[in-house]
């Protein structure tokens, strides 16, 4: 049976897609499972998540047998591992996808992190991982970095779909959503039916309120409201961008479709905050959020909606930032720190995946 809060979430716009997937959840039906019961219409993957399932199960025990036997270097191993994972959800939500006219169903893979500030690398690898995958409900992740954003732009205009990654602020999301048009202009020239391009934008929300909570004081009454203000701020350029009387209107007219924002790190990082702040608190319609399932659970146990909880709320946002500002937090040095400790915590998570990956080889016996 579908619990009824997260079907609530659902009917109020908000698609929920789910930050995980492992070989298990794929052989024990359980992604089908939190498909049915928690209406998760899509996933989010990163290095991370490959690390902590490839270290902790045996499911991968015959794919890694395999690509031993093949001879693969042990980057090429953990692409094959990846990729194979990502197509085989890709097949799982695939009637979601054809349900939705490729709104949902979709899973996301991420360029190598290594690749942030190297746009022709990030071009190259995500066109290999498209072609890789073979889906076309797969979404590739590039990070906003300076490189990122005219990756984004080419990797659309070549007619894949992109989710951007690693988004903190308003101003950083208003240069992606110009990106992603630059793209489906170049998508348009280049003969691509823009009605099948799709985009999302990953803005971090828990990540802000982490950083700027250790910078308050203690007892503050800012505290733990970034995040969420922040967020909200990203929505009225949302708002601007696509309005259909700007540059967005005459590729509406070609059919194109906006880049919706998606809400990622939703998980609450402090326990004194309602572990469902970054659900409730980011409802408007024709959004994403992505939760690890921990946050699904407690949504599906006692989730509240308060109607629209976005839109309509700008002026308040812009002065919770303001009151910040006059706090002596310097909000654009803040954005730029978290945009650089993302990536260097991908980068991690991708170096402990590779030696994951070497780790669970050498305790495969010579001759299997």
């Amino acid at each position: 049976m579908t619990n009824a809060n997260l079907a609530a979430l659902s009917a109020a716009g908000v698609s929920v897609w789910l930050d995980d997937l492992s070989r298990q959840l794929l052989v024990s039906g359980e992604l089908e499972k939190r498909m049915s019961a928690y209406s998760v219409v899509g996933v989010t993957t990163n290095p991370a998540i490959f690390q902590s399932a490839l270290g902790d199960s045996s499911a991968y025990e015959s794919a890694l047998a395999e690509a031993v036997r093949a001879d693969r270097d042990l980057d090429s191993v953990v692409r094959a591992l990846t990729t194979a994972d990502v197509r085989d959800a890709c097949d799982v939500l695939a009637g979601v996808y054809e349900a939705t006219d490729g709104v949902d169903g979709r899973v996301s893979l991420e360029v190598d992190p290594r690749l942030a500030d190297d746009t022709e690398g990030t071009v190259a690898q995500a066109v290999e991982l498209a072609a890789a995958v073979d889906r076309p409900n797969v979404m590739i992740k590039i990070p906003a970095t300076a490189a990122g954003l005219p990756a984004i732009t080419e990797v659309i205009g070549r007619g894949i779909d992109v989710n951007v990654t690693l988004v903190f602020s308003a101003e950083q999301y208003r240069a992606v959503a110009q990106a992603y048009l630059a793209g489906l202009e170049k998508a348009a020239a280049a003969g691509h039916d823009l009605a099948s391009l799709h985009s999302v934008a990953s803005v971090f929300v828990s990540r802000l309120d982490t950083e700027i909570d250790s910078r308050l004081a203690d007892g503050s009454g800012l505290r733990g409201r970034a995040g969420l203000a922040n967020a909200r701020l990203c929505q009225d350029v949302y708002d601007e961008v696509y309005d259909t009387g700007g540059r967005f209107g005459a590729l509406a007219a070609r059919g194109a479709r906006p880049q919706r924002l998606l809400w990622a790190s939703t998980g609450v990082k402090d326990p004194a905050y309602p572990d469902t702040l970054y659900v409730s608190g980011l409802v408007t319609h024709g959004t994403v959020n992505t939760m690890p399932f921990p946050t699904i659970e407690a949504f599906a146990e006692h989730g509240v909606l308060e109607g629209d909880t976005v839109r309509g709320t700008g002026a308040d946002s812009r002065a919770t930032l303001e009151a910040l500002r006059a706090e002596g937090i310097d909000l654009d040095e803040v954005f730029a720190l978290l945009e650089r400790q993302g990536v260097q915590k991908f980068v991690a998570a991708w170096d402990d995946l590779l030696a994951t990956v070497r780790a669970r080889i050498d305790e495969i016996p010579s001759g299997s």
